[in-house]
């Protein structure tokens, strides 16, 4: 979902970035309780302390956990940044605090109020997206009416504590097994404890691992927007963004304005239904960007579209034995299928697929390897931030837990839904890697059903998304009593970008003067 809930079991990272690509990528890096009683907890006493601390504004500079997080924060000299202390267990709000790390862009004008944003994941750093976002709507007309607003979720990014689970030596090396469910990966039952005991004690604690749920998250959003000022919060959010922005409106219907929500997570499918229908998506994108490379020449999947995923195959199916050189290091199965999932949630980036389709044929894998290095986006200096160790917990606090049988169970139908993620060798020990967790989650599926007093919401969704299907779009807008955007084209999440003039304005009129869309409009990319 930022969301790549399919980060490769095994990441890798290393390489350069340019600036402008960075934009694009942070706007890209694109999931079985009851519902809490939400009325207790934002009219609790006990969070006065809270909603009325000052948030102490200073340069960005010391937020910054890489060198390309630096060169973003650069790009945006007016952000400054703060913290805001939240209670690390809602339940006892004198107890534990987190701190979270926040960004703030004045507005150009005269502001109405704060436009929080949240670029997804679950991992995803809003410090980061607030930056890429002001420069690509340095001149829009929501950066001149909102102080633009980032923060990076409790347990991500510059927020303290952060999710924390391996060094970025270990992490070069190639062999991090971390994921909620595996694809080609197959785990012990001593490897998914000990992810466990080295996340928590690098950490601080087991009760930081338990803290960091998305309902949790959604009530510092009510915090945080208690302390800005705000008497109603003003919300856009993006791939997993939507859940959490879903999942607030459940919680705190009565505080939201306004809330535009971007490449939407579906809240009626479980965790099983909605991940294979995430990979079914990626098939989809894999089909269009195969079509697109036989109407060229020297197209290593051939002329003929139909026989892509078996030609694919061919290619990259000995990488699971035999992984192939690139760049300071190696790649296999698991990187080369991370390296082309991460080219498919853009159509602009199928041309570096196909030249890394193109060097493993001449048994070279650095494209695709750098691939994998942008989406995560590990600097040049060999550090790298937290998102999948973020995601990874995120997700354990958040979806269903599986049996190995329902696992194994899963990773057939994942499989047959995207064919061309196949390794084409016998499998076992799908183990979910959130099976040691001493807690259940505390997401719930439905979410955000049946909610009362929200006012009207903009879900905008584009046909071709790889990773949250337009289906599922069309369902949160109803689940919300909402209206819908329906944008034709390719790709995962628009809005944030600032390319689209069709999709700006509509946005623009809803966010600011609460302006939806004619009923059935639609945008093309």
């Amino acid at each position: 979902m930022l969301s790549r809930l399919f980060t490769s079991a095994r990441q890798k990272r290393s390489g350069s970035h340019t600036v402008a690509g960075l934009a694009v990528l942070a706007l890209g890096i694109a999931m079985t309780a009851c519902t809490s009683d939400t009325s207790a907890v934002s009219s609790s006493p006990g969070l006065q302390r809270f909603h009325s601390q000052q948030i102490t504004w200073e340069a960005c500079e010391s937020y910054a956990n890489t060198s390309i997080e630096s060169a973003v924060f650069a790009q945006a000299p007016t952000m400054e940044c703060g913290r805001v202390e939240v209670p690390l267990d809602y339940r006892d709000p004198d107890g534990k605090t987190a701190r979270l790390a926040v960004a703030r862009v004045p507005a150009r004008g005269e502001p109405i109020g704060s436009l929080l944003i949240n670029p997804g994941g679950p991992g995803g750093s809003g410090l980061f997206a607030t930056a890429a976002t002001a420069m690509a709507l340095q001149d829009a007309r929501l950066t001149e009416t909102f102080d633009l607003v980032g923060f990076d979720p409790r347990g991500v990014g510059s927020s303290e504590p952060a999710i924390d689970c391996f060094t970025d030596a270990v992490a070069d090396s190639g062999d991090i097994v971390l994921s909620t469910q595996g694809t080609a990966v197959q785990w012990t039952e001593e490897e998914t404890k000990d992810i466990l005991d080295q996340c928590a004690e690098r950490s601080g604690g087991v009760d930081v691992l338990t803290s960091v749920g998305t309902r949790d998250a959604a009530r510092d959003i009510d915090v945080l927007r208690a302390v800005l000022g705000d008497d109603q919060l003003t919300f856009l959010g993006q791939s997993y963004g939507t859940r959490l922005g879903a999942v607030y409106a459940e919680q705190f219907p009565q505080h939201v304005r306004a809330m535009l929500l971007d490449g939407a997570i579906d809240p009626t499918q479980g965790t099983v239904e909605r991940r294979v229908g995430a990979y079914a998506g990626f098939q989809r994108s894999f089909e269009q960007m195969a079509a697109f490379c036989a109407s060229q020449a020297d197209c290593p999947l051939g002329e003929d579209p139909t026989t892509a995923t078996e030609v694919f195959h061919q290619i990259v199916r000995p990488l699971h034995e035999t992984p192939v050189p690139a760049l300071n290091s190696e790649l296999g199965f698991d990187e080369a299928i991370g390296g082309v999932v991460a080219g498919l949630y853009t159509e602009a980036a199928w041309p570096r697929i196909i030249t890394g389709i193109t060097q493993l044929q001449q048994a070279r894998g650095d494209e695709l390897l750098q691939l994998n290095y942008d989406f995560s986006l590990r600097d040049g200096e060999g550090r790298w931030p937290n998102f999948a160790e973020a995601l990874y917990a995120i997700n354990c606090m958040d979806e269903q837990r599986l049996s190995l049988e329902e696992g194994n169970r899963l990773r057939a139908s994942i499989f047959e839904a995207a064919p061309f993620m196949d390794p084409g060798v016998a499998l076992t020990g799908a183990r979910d890697g959130c099976e040691h967790w001493p807690t259940e989650p505390t997401l719930g599926f439905p979410y955000a059903t049946d909610i009362e007093g929200l006012p009207p919401t903009l879900v905008v969704s584009i046909t071709g998304d790889p990773t949250t299907p337009h289906a599922g779009g069309i369902r949160l807008a109803e689940q919300l009593g909402g209206a819908l955007l329906t944008v034709d084209g390719e790709g995962h999440t628009i809005v944030m970008a600032g390319t689209n003039q069709c999709v700006n304005e509509i946005a623009a009129d809803y966010l600011i003067d609460l302006e939806l869309p004619p009923e059935g409009v639609s945008c093309e990319l």
